[in-house]
């Protein structure tokens, strides 16, 4: 058969022969054939639940950005935290460029630094020691939290121990809890905490990701196991929301963010006045979280 596939953007449109039509210097269309290729097709899933994402999530994300807005104009910290993959959502937050003072991770490096997999550091020890009762307390006792501080706690499951134990614990010292979860997984998942209760049950606010059960999206033929995880997709579009609705709430405040300005214009000298602003800025901003350690010995 004469012919040849004829690509447009990912999609094999039509089979076009090489058979001289009847008109001079035009090929004859054999037949139409549409094929979507995997990258197209995680891309097509992906834009329709970012699309529910938008639709869905506006006002729990209006409700989580009063939150912050409030804890952050009244020299608050609202602090970040995952643990594994989860990780990447508390960065995405700060520091980088967009970012402004009053965002603070809790990385946790024995909960997040897998990259090894086997060996020292590997993701064994990392699975075990999210689903290890008393170590969120562990973690929390660190921080001398304030009185305006909140937490966001970010998991596509929301049940392991490690997340429910850090939202009992920042609720038990009065601050705000917002969560960040598949509500899609969360639902299905059975409570791993011996109280059976999950993120969802914990949470002043939940914002859903948009990952459907099991975070993947994509079936290939020929295997068991389906890829192409919507949880970072998601999870960075809405804490992006979150972060923007702050940052408009604050100016509507009369308060102008302290921002880390893009440190990719070499040699700009407003830049590193900036940037020197912005660490200032941020140290002040955490200084208390250290030195109301001990506040309470005798």
């Amino acid at each position: 058969m004469w012919g040849r596939l004829v690509a447009c953007g990912g999609l094999l449109t039509r089979l076009e022969c090489d058979k001289p039509s009847r008109t001079p210097g035009t090929v004859q269309v054999w037949y139409t054939y549409i094929f979507m290729s995997a990258a197209v097709s995680y891309f097509e899933q992906a834009i329709d639940l970012l699309r529910q994402v938008k639709e869905q999530e506006v006002p729990a994300i209006e409700q989580a950005a009063e939150i912050c807005a409030s804890s952050i104009a009244a020299g608050g910290l609202v602090f970040l935290f995952g643990n594994g993959h989860s990780r990447m959502l508390c960065e995405e937050m700060t520091p980088r460029q967009g970012c402004f003072v009053g965002w603070h991770t809790i990385v946790e490096l024995a909960l997040t630094y897998h990259n090894p997999i086997v060996g020292p550091n590997g993701l064994r020890q990392s699975l075990h020691l999210e689903k290890t009762p008393g170590y969120a307390e562990q973690i929390l006792r660190n921080f001398a939290f304030g009185p305006h501080d909140a937490l966001i706690v970010i998991s596509t499951s929301g049940i392991r121990e490690i997340i429910v134990e850090m939202a009992e614990g920042a609720k038990r010292r009065g601050l705000p809890v917002i969560g960040v979860v598949s509500r899609a997984h969360s639902d299905q998942a059975k409570a791993a905490h011996p109280s059976g209760k999950k993120l969802l049950d914990v949470a002043d606010v939940v914002l859903d990701n948009g990952a459907p059960v099991g975070d993947s999206l994509l079936d290939i033929e020929g295997c068991r196991h389906k890829t192409g995880p919507f949880s970072t997709v998601g999870g960075a579009l809405v804490m992006n929301m979150l972060r923007c609705e702050v940052a408009q709430r604050l100016v509507d405040r009369g308060i102008e963010p302290v921002f880390l300005p893009s440190h990719q214009f070499v040699g700009s000298r407003t830049v590193e006045e900036d940037l020197e602003v912005f660490y200032a800025q941020y140290a002040r901003r955490v200084a208390p979280l250290y030195a109301r350690q001990g506040d309470r010995i005798p």
